[in-house]
């Protein structure tokens, strides 16, 4: 069963679709559901949706998950 990582946009029900954002790999989203980004199982999708960056800040490492992954789901189609 197909998966992908879906999120509402930021543009909410501005955006011509369903108000949805669809992630679409390479770091980019888009409001296109044929453009989606699709796993072949749940276990890759909920890898990439459950993604932290790390920032060091003078002798201190901060790790955290962006908003946009954070407020992300992996969908089943």
């Amino acid at each position: 069963m197909p998966y992908h990582i879906k999120k509402t946009s930021i543009l909410g029900s501005a955006v011509p679709t369903d108000g949805a954002a669809y992630y679409a790999g390479d770091n980019k989203w888009t409001n296109n559901y044929e453009n989606r980004k699709v796993y072949v199982n749940e276990a890759d999708a909920n890898s990439q949706q459950a993604t932290t960056v790390s920032r060091t800040i003078g002798d201190k490492t901060y790790t955290y998950q962006p908003d946009w992954w954070k407020n992300s789901v992996v969908v089943s189609e």
